[in-house]
């Protein structure tokens, strides 16, 4: 007999009708299958090119106010499972699949793709020509879409609400999915910990200042011995220096989240005025907004880096590295340079900037996701790079970079 929790298939009744339309801004329109809820959603369209870890993307703050396509061909055939959730809610505005499995098959899993999303609120769409979009997405750019499951609606209608929603570019969403309130998260890796080998020999203190961060980037650091205190994207310097001064804390930690970095300005502003004088690591959006704050710029990318399959060399150990990605926007790296910012990662598809660090100061950050999550595990040897700098209080260097044996680093040692 098959246990049921295991092996599911959606009963016939479940599957929605054929019909549903993604239209895009420059006119194009597709009709395929909706799953998820029955409904209509807007958002900027991308693309993630990884083959699993649908539930993380899905769950994952950064993708606020987009619809994904994913490009490999079938998702959902291992269900949802509630321990593999990124934040406290689906964050995408609409999913796009070539097929999705009426089979799910995981001892982990409590519920179906379908029936999840359906709960969730947010329609999706299969049986459509995902590499047609996908086609699109790289020669056109990131476009605006809308999903609409409404027969009566004209495809012209459609491509006109795509073409009247609001661009990416200037939305400040970090202040949409970031903390409300400060808290502090304690939750470590578990079964998961695998070869982590740097840890704090006495507790270190962690602000993160969140954006929309991942669950497992608190994770990685919990399991290396730091206590995280998570604080709103807008706090002010003279609360992050005062606890700072008086010992409560031994570094700072600027999260990923959508939107667009420049108009962030509140987190800029307080980067700017204690950025170094506190040990800062920064992920993703946390890069950009470090860069930002100190006086570079930031750019929006054709068609952005999605996806766990994304390489990236380290230019301070010649190492290259298989990462975790989900960006728009990229830091000039003339103007970096500028500022006292030098390239520690490149990534090598396009050579765009990856990880900087500044000459100076106890600075470092990355456009891409050491945590993974899902994606490789190549590059979590930046979080004990953290925790070296947080113990030396000075700019990372090579050796800071090398794989981590099991050792401890005391907090507050020079």
């Amino acid at each position: 007999m098959i246990d049921d929790v295991r092996y599911e298939i959606l009963r016939e009744g479940e599957d929605r009708p054929g019909g549903v339309r993604l239209a895009l801004e420059n006119g194009a329109v597709f009709t395929g299958r909706g799953f998820g809820a029955s409904t209509s959603a807007g958002g900027e369209v991308v693309f993630n090119t990884a083959m699993c870890g649908y539930q993380e993307a899905l769950t994952d703050p950064s993708y606020t106010g987009q619809i994904l396509v994913m490009t490999a061909t079938e998702m959902g055939n291992y269900g949802v499972a509630p321990a593999d959730v990124e934040s406290d809610e689906v964050a995408v505005a609409g999913f796009i699949v070539r097929n999705q499995s009426r089979i799910r098959s995981n001892h982990r899993a409590d519920d179906h793709l379908h029936r999840w999303l359906q709960k969730a609120g947010i329609p999706a769409l299969e049986d459509l020509d995902t590499r047609a979009i996908v086609r699109m997405l790289r020669s056109e750019g990131a476009m605006r879409g809308v999903i609409e499951p409404d027969p009566s609606v004209s495809d012209e209608d459609l491509v006109a609400r795509a073409r009247g929603l609001q661009s990416m570019s200037g939305c400040n969403l970090a202040a949409e999915v970031g903390a409300e309130a400060p808290g502090t998260f304690d939750e470590d890796l578990g079964e998961w910990a695998g070869d982590v080998g740097m840890r704090a020999e006495s507790p270190m203190v962690v602000v993160a200042i969140d954006c929309g961060a991942k669950r497992n980037i608190y994770r990685h650091l919990a399991e290396r011995g730091c206590r995280v205190r998570f604080v709103p994207h807008d706090i002010s310097a003279e609360d992050l220096r005062s606890q700072y001064e008086k010992g409560e804390v031994h570094g700072l930690f600027i999260s990923n989240g959508p939107g667009d970095p420049a108009a962030v300005e509140s987190t800029i502003q307080t980067l700017r005025e204690v950025a170094g004088e506190i040990p800062t690591f920064g992920i993703c959006l946390g890069h950009q907004l470090l860069a930002l704050s100190l006086g570079a710029s930031t750019w929006k990318l054709k068609f952005g880096h999605r996806g766990a399959n994304q390489p990236v060399r380290n230019e301070m150990t010649g190492r290259v590295e298989i990462t975790s990605q989900n960006h728009g926007f990229c830091v000039d790296e003339d103007s970096l340079a500028a500022v006292g910012g030098e390239v520690t990662h490149r990534h090598l598809n396009d050579g765009t900037v990856a990880g900087f660090r500044h000459a100076e100061r106890p600075i470092f950050s990355v456009q891409f996701h050491p945590e993974a999550s899902p994606g490789p595990h190549d590059s979590s040897y930046l979080f004990d790079a953290f925790i070296r700098m947080m113990g030396h209080r000075r700019p990372v260097a090579a050796e800071d970079f090398l794989p981590a044996e099991a050792s401890a680093v005391e907090a507050g040692s020079s």
